[in-house]
């Protein structure tokens, strides 16, 4: 980096901003707020405001009336006009097709293009924009070696141009001990296929009652089959469809659950499994994709292609207080070493890289 030189970051905010975030809304506003207390602290640029949060146009309206960083100028982004900045970031594996200086993407996954996760038409657009970003960027961020797998095999990019940078997590106050939650089994994340909700409800199914199975997620792809197997499940009355939950009462069902149940047939990391842990929270997951990576030794694995896998796995944390109990400790060590802080700190890195 040259020194003392007022360099400027531009970052595609355009899902930093959504009113109810998701993962990739809740990395970009992460990765956005973090970058610009980098550049206010002088790690990155000596220059007063030197981050852009440039946004889309049909989210222009919410970056006005979202709360930014005091160092943050808002700018429009437009696949006609070049970003003026130093380095751009595209948060979410999309790059404009014009450019000044130097750039990153991150890609969060590929299974738009490996999985029946979506319509054909989302599904071709989504893998020109992939290929696009991929071909236009200097150097691209994968959240997890799974993903940077899929970026190498299906988009052909070499190794060299990759670096692994996993999500983060805020460390919660303290848990309340396992033993004192409620019977609740929870899941996050949008009532879709890919995140294979239908394969846990059998699985529920199969459990001793008394324990409730709490959905909180809004609607995706396939939820229209996922709400019918529910209207038409033995142990309806045991299932809440809570819809999109705001932040405070997402923080209080990890706060109050038994353990979080997460089966996903494929992730490209899987934030929920990370926040579960930082509250102590027992986790079911999958043997597969990257939660393999983000939950380590500390969860139950399970093959989410097998109801009776799945079902095995949640018996088992229904039963057993002292494995619940070794679970949460295991969890709150393993979130422990992926905060926010160190995934801001690595992407710094690549704009070092680059500048």
């Amino acid at each position: 980096m040259k020194a003392q030189a007022p360099l400027r970051i531009g970052l595609d905010a355009t899902y930093a901003l959504d009113r109810e975030p998701t993962g990739v809304a809740v990395y970009s506003r992460e990765i956005l707020d973090g970058v610009a207390a980098l550049c206010a602290g002088g790690q990155l640029s000596p220059a007063e405001r030197q981050v852009n949060a440039y946004v889309r146009p049909h989210r222009l309206r919410a970056a006005f009336r979202a709360s930014l960083p005091q160092n943050v100028s808002r700018r429009l982004l437009l696949d006609a006009l070049a970003p003026g900045a130093a380095v751009f970031h595209g948060l979410n594996q999309r790059l404009p097709p014009h450019k000044k200086k130097r750039s990153t993407v991150t890609f969060h996954d590929l299974f738009v293009m490996t999985g029946e996760y979506s319509t054909p038409e989302f599904r071709q657009r989504f893998s020109t924009l992939a290929r696009q970003a991929a071909e236009r960027a200097d150097l691209i961020i994968a959240v997890s070696h799974f993903t940077a797998a899929q970026v190498r095999d299906l988009l052909g990019v070499e190794p060299g141009r990759i670096r692994v940078i996993y999500h983060g997590v805020h460390a919660p106050p303290p848990p309340a001990p396992i033993a004192q939650r409620q019977p609740w089994l929870l899941h996050v994340g949008a009532l879709q296929s890919r995140k294979n909700i239908l394969s846990l409800v059998e699985a529920f199914e199969q459990t001793t009652p008394g324990w409730r199975l709490r959905l909180a997620g809004g609607l995706g792809y396939g939820s229209a089959a996922i709400l019918d197997r529910i209207a038409r499940s033995p142990r309806q009355g045991d299932i809440d469809i809570m819809g999109y939950v705001s932040r405070a009462e997402l923080e209080s069902l990890y706060a109050n659950c038994s353990a979080l149940a997460f089966p996903s047939l494929d992730e490209g990391f899987g934030i929920p499994v990370l926040e579960a842990m930082a509250y102590g929270l027992p986790v079911v997951t999958s043997l597969r994709s990257a939660t393999t990576e983000v939950a380590g030794e500390a969860a139950v694995m399970t093959d989410p292609t097998s109801v009776d896998s799945i079902a095995a796995g949640l018996k088992r944390v229904m039963a057993e207080p002292e494995l619940r109990h070794r679970l949460a400790q295991a969890g709150l060590e393993r979130a422990a070493a992926f905060p926010w802080t160190r995934a801001v700190a690595e992407t710094a890195a690549v704009y070092r890289e680059l500048l």
